[in-house]
């Protein structure tokens, strides 16, 4: 069986953390920025984490 590829779409959208878990970007803050407000976007600029049931899958796809 060959080696397993790295989704590099993947790749480039997540990071995993040291305990594990799965970072990722907000989406919503990338146009149509002067009707949100400050406090939204001060949010939205911040990293979030995966959903626990997504995990699985994107560990599957950024693995090298």
């Amino acid at each position: 069986m060959p080696k397993m590829k790295t989704r590099r779409s993947a790749a480039k959208r997540f990071k995993q953390t040291g305990s594990g878990k799965i970072k990722r970007n907000k989406a919503y803050f990338s146009h149509i920025l002067t009707k949100k407000s400050s406090k939204r976007k001060r949010n939205l600029g911040q990293t979030g984490v995966a959903a626990p049931s997504d995990e699985k899958r994107i560990k599957k796809m950024i693995a090298s």
